[in-house]
């Protein structure tokens, strides 16, 4: 039982804390879409991004639940709101965060058809469905389930702290291709996962048996991996020698990987372009300071004879349930192992089409494919990521709009599993070469916070130049 109650606590570490950044693609005026599609229309010749600043990103989303279902004062019985939302939930709910912070980020054009991006990242990305089974057991226990099967496959999350080393090329074929790629090595800080588990608890009523319930534990097998984690449990390091121990992580002193961004854009007619990308193709070999606890077995029980007649009135209750445990303990084996594991990054892919209109004339320029350009834009965005049981998809539509040469504004309208009005906003503003912008999603979520169950931010402060 406390092997369980870890697992739910770990899962309440990432309760509330999506990914979706449909308000960054195809804004062609910023280095940030490169790293949604290497492939995509770029409008510079250089950047170079202010460190730690160029982009901070914040986005946290649950499916079902949201703070003010916990906290709500119209119920005082907060065990009882617990009891309510746990009931609620189905196992296909989750709940995610993803953040990422730019460290260094810079860009230049090789030639008229060639331009280099390369940088460094830090992200953060937790994922867990809600693990209903497991969840109703430990906190209800089983007297209201007989004869209804607890499933232990319900357990399912992934987290991991990681920064990325990147570099990339965006190539221009002809007027109507552009296509580019981006190589990617990782360096790993943490990591934990539990996927793929198995087994189910089962209480039936027996009355005519040796006892009045029979408990069984059938194909039971859980594990959850760590790396990065078990070092730090050392009490006698200092607060100094496990922030250098971190530091080193983040320079390929951990655990690596390495990846693959595809993406390409292809302009159908002048004013129809369509494009697309898949990013983060790639693994996470985990070989250093791993550490993996499993639960597994088969098991059946009447319950045991009591050994001695005084039980319940001489202390030798405690006696009889020591002698339950070890019982348990040579049937449902819990163990501690030291075993490499490998784990995939969660791919995600991006699909658009797009309409320009307004036309604006310049003047002949090597990076406009025409004499004129368009400063608006409508289109429609496809979105998805892997998750270990299926595929997480947002679809937006949104509207693009140049509003002067030193102002920008993108406003969206996202379908997502979190809620049927985001509207998301973005701004762009250039002072001479300096650049700013700001980026939110689902904006009438923050009229009050505790009842959305999805928000998300960005923002970011880098100079880009055009000749």
């Amino acid at each position: 039982m406390k092997f369980f109650v870890t697992l739910c606590s770990i899962f309440l570490m990432i309760l509330c804390q999506g990914q979706n950044k449909q308000l960054l693609y195809n804004v062609n005026g910023l280095p940030q879409t490169l790293m949604e599609n290497p492939g995509a229309n770029i409008a510079f010749d250089r950047h170079i991004g202010v460190p730690f600043l160029s982009k901070i990103s914040l986005l946290a989303g649950s499916s079902g639940v949201n703070i003010h279902d916990i906290f709500d004062n119209s119920n005082a019985n907060i065990n009882q709101r617990v009891a309510n939302t746990i009931r609620r939930l189905s196992s296909r709910d989750y709940f995610m965060a993803q953040e990422q912070l730019e460290i260094l980020s810079f860009g230049w054009k090789l030639n008229k058809d060639n331009y280099i991006s390369t940088g460094i990242y830090q992200e953060m990305d937790a994922f867990a469905y809600f693990p209903k089974d497991p969840a109703i057991l430990v906190s209800q226990g089983n007297k209201d389930y007989i004869n209804i099967p607890f499933d232990f496959s319900h357990v399912s999350f992934t987290g991991e702290v990681l920064t990325v080393y990147h570099v990339g090329l965006n190539r221009k074929l002809n007027r109507q291709v552009t296509v580019g790629a981006r190589i990617k090595m990782y360096s790993g800080i943490f990591n934990v996962e539990s996927v793929n588990n198995t087994g189910t608890f089962l209480t039936i009523s027996t009355p005519d048996g040796p006892n009045y319930y029979r408990q069984f534990a059938d194909n039971l097998d859980v594990r959850v991996n760590t790396s990065g984690f078990a070092s730090l449990q050392d009490n006698n390091k200092t607060v100094q020698e496990a922030s250098r121990e971190l530091i080193g992580r983040s320079f390929f002193g951990g655990n690596i990987g390495a990846g693959l961004d595809m993406g390409g854009t292809f302009r159908v007619k002048d004013n129809v372009v369509v494009s697309g990308s898949i990013l983060d193709l790639g693994l996470m070999w985990q070989r250093e300071d791993v550490e993996s606890y499993t639960y597994k077995g088969t098991y059946q029980t009447d319950g045991i004879e009591p050994l001695f007649p005084g039980i319940g009135t001489d202390g030798e209750t405690f006696r009889y349930w020591d002698e339950f445990e070890d019982e348990v303990d040579r049937n449902l084996v819990d163990k501690t192992l030291r075993e490499p594991y490998v784990t995939w990054r969660p791919m995600k892919f991006n699909a658009a089409v797009e309409m320009t209109f307004g036309e604006s004339y310049l003047p002949c320029d090597y990076r406009v494919e025409a004499k004129k350009q368009y400063h608006s834009k409508v289109g429609m965005h496809l979105f998805g990521i892997r998750r270990p049981r299926d595929i997480k998809y947002a679809l937006s539509t949104y509207y693009d709009r140049k509003l002067g040469s030193n102002l920008r504004m993108k406003v969206s309208y996202t379908l997502d599993d979190f809620s049927y009005t985001n509207i998301g906003l973005l701004l762009s503003t250039n002072f001479k070469s300096f650049n700013f912008y700001l980026a939110a999603d689902n904006l009438l979520g923050y009229a009050n916070l505790a009842q959305s169950n999805y928000q998300s931010v960005q923002m970011g402060f880098q100079f880009i130049i055009i000749k």
